[in-house]
């Protein structure tokens, strides 16, 4: 299996991944679901900053000089994707995130970890963008602690959904900031990897569960 097959087994087995009804904050009835909050163990932490590494690795094997994992879930993010590129490729990147709300005491400022530097190339570590807001956010912050490049994002699941225009989330902040953004995996190829295919004996998208995934990216998937 490639890596990002592994990884989509791998949420699966985490209970990540999930199939059946939900409802989205933004309201749309989605007949899957990604619950990144459900990682919590170490061996989890372990292998999901591996997934991370490889995807940075293929990628964006240079470059790069920070990561940066937006607070909360991104925090635990960038610290294993760091550590997986220093086990598994000899990369010792400098990671950091930010505080919600800044210290006024201590060390003081918004940053803990690394502090970027002028000239940084820095890739945001997130997990599944909806609307973008934390990613937006985390760029404007940046412009208060250095003049960094911000030159890549780093997601799990591209949802391949509409964002506020036509295009999809993911492809907004292309356009909006320039910056490259790369998932380990989009929903296609869930679909197309787990479609039939049992995982520990089960099939997790029979035809029917295709059927609803592909009426739902019809109807809210991103155009173009």
């Amino acid at each position: 299996m490639t890596y990002r097959e592994e990884f989509i087994t791998f949420m699966v087995r985490s209970g990540v991944l999930t199939f059946g009804d939900f409802t989205t904050k933004s309201g749309r009835k989605t007949p899957y679901f990604v619950n990144t909050g459900n990682y919590k163990t170490g061996a989890q932490a372990a292998k999901l900053g591996d997934y991370y590494a490889a995807c940075i690795q293929e990628h964006m094997a240079d470059g790069i000089t920070c990561l940066f994992g937006p607070a909360y879930k991104g925090i635990p993010l960038a610290v294993s994707a760091a550590a997986s590129l220093y086990r598994n490729y000899d990369r010792d990147l400098p990671y950091c995130f930010n505080r919600k709300e800044a210290k006024d005491h201590g060390e003081g400022g918004s940053m803990v970890g690394y502090k970027p530097q002028d000239g940084d190339n820095v890739a945001i570590v997130e997990d599944v963008v909806t609307a973008g807001t934390a990613v937006r956010e985390s760029i404007e912050l940046f412009k208060h602690v250095a003049d960094v490049n911000i030159k890549a994002l780093f997601v799990s699941v591209d949802r391949m959904e509409r964002g506020t225009r036509e295009c999809s989330t993911l492809d907004e902040l292309r356009q909006d900031y320039g910056i490259q953004v790369f998932p380990i995996v989009t929903v296609r190829e869930v679909i197309s990897f787990l479609h039939n295919n049992p995982i520990d004996g089960k099939v997790y998208i029979d035809d029917e569960m295709k059927a609803k995934m592909e009426a739902y990216l019809e109807e809210y998937g991103a155009k173009g």
